[in-house]
């Protein structure tokens, strides 16, 4: 049975990526459908790669049920969108955010 898992997906730099010209790289959140979390990552990953940007690293934070068992608020927006990626079998990107510096390194 398909699931949208909720991923973190940190990427570097490509050449024509996008990214503004003095990022490091970018912190995407990611809707993905898939049997399992590991469907959801590979098929992250390589959506990411085709469309030239370069994936570091993927965080899983799981499906609806299990953010809701922990007590993450999901709003409305974000609901239809993992609608959307399970209705259309897809990957969505719902926020992609610039990271700059080292800001990224812990």
């Amino acid at each position: 049975m398909q699931q949208v898992y909720t991923l973190l997906v940190q990427v570097g730099r490509a050449a024509d990526d996008g990214l503004p010209a003095d990022a490091s790289g970018a912190a995407l959140v990611c809707y993905a459908s898939g049997k399992d979390e590991a469907e959801a990552v590979r098929e992250t990953v390589a959506i990411l790669k085709q469309a030239g940007l370069a994936p570091l690293d993927v965080t899983g934070h799981g499906t609806v049920d299990e953010r809701l068992a922990e007590g993450h608020d999901i709003p409305e927006e974000e609901r239809a969108l993992m609608d959307r990626a399970l209705a259309e079998n897809a990957v969505i990107v719902a926020q992609m955010e610039p990271l700059y510096g080292d800001e990224d390194e812990e």
